[in-house]
């Protein structure tokens, strides 16, 4: 999760001023926390909280429902807390709705929000039933669920020592085509908030990385949507690499005291995972 976060923090100040170059400075003043943050933590937190109430029962029908039903509660109440950070229109609507429905959207804040499922599922089975559950409550378009869930199995593809080339080959024959380098298509991709248009590349620019920081800067250099490209990115980097210490240290100085606590129970409840 903290990949993501990272990414997300990042690609901030490039979302609507690209910067189609590896070079520059990964964390400044003008850095922050977008949505894409604020509702992964909030997808970790129904996570945890679908975990306690299952109990000894397990991840049977019941806990995927729950999943689903504190989902919403989660996102709903952390981001109320933060009205001002990025959301859609139309994600902003369901948050403040009196009766949160899910709206048939293929956007890509599906998928920049998922990276807790791929850390915490512990077979390829539980990463699809997780991630459609956290998933379709906003985003219930095939498209949409097609976008978190893989981004969800290649973190934990990643997570479980396959390589890239396997990754590869999965996304490949289950999700997209990724018949394309960066290189190729960063002076001509445009903006664009859709999965099928944010995925591939946010995965391609993983593929093509040689170390955690090398992909979060691959994936803002692709230009677009910066911030949820390199979150997405971010979530299989880390899944892979690892984050660097000095990384995490200063990433973290980006969340108020709140988004921390979350964030830091996360990381002790995916330790015992």
């Amino acid at each position: 999760m903290l990949g993501a976060i990272i990414g997300d923090i990042a690609g901030s100040r490039f979302e609507f001023d690209n910067h189609r170059s590896k070079e520059f400075e990964l964390f400044t003043d003008k850095c922050f926390t977008t949505d894409d943050s604020i509702m992964t933590l909030g997808v970790a937190k129904a996570i945890m909280e679908a975990e306690r109430s299952a109990g000894s029962a397990g991840r049977d029908d019941a806990f995927y429902s729950a999943l689903g039903d504190l989902t919403v509660k989660s996102m709903r109440e952390i981001g109320q807390r933060y009205p001002n950070c990025g959301y859609g229109g139309k994600f902003h609507h369901w948050m403040f709705s009196q009766n949160p429905q899910p709206y048939g959207s293929f956007g890509n804040g599906a998928a920049m929000r998922v990276s807790p499922v791929g850390f915490a599922a512990l077979t390829l089975s539980e990463v699809r039933r997780m991630s459609e559950a956290v998933t379709a409550v906003t985003h219930n378009h095939p498209e949409g669920i097609k976008g978190a869930e893989a981004t969800a199995v290649a973190i934990f593809m990643a997570r479980n020592g396959a390589t890239p080339e396997e990754i590869r080959e999965a996304v490949v024959r289950d999700y997209y085509p990724l018949d394309f380098t960066i290189d190729g298509i960063r002076e001509s991709y445009q903006f664009n908030e859709t999965c099928q248009e944010t995925v591939p590349q946010a995965i391609v620019a993983f593929l093509e990385s040689s170390s955690f920081e090398d992909a979060i800067r691959i994936a803002i250099s692709v230009g677009g949507d910066s911030d949820t490209l390199a979150a997405i990115t971010g979530g299989i980097a880390e899944a892979y690499y690892g984050v660097p210490a000095d990384l995490r240290e200063r990433a973290l100085r980006f969340l108020d005291k709140d988004l921390r606590a979350i964030y830091d129970e996360w990381a002790a409840f995916s330790a015992e995972e």
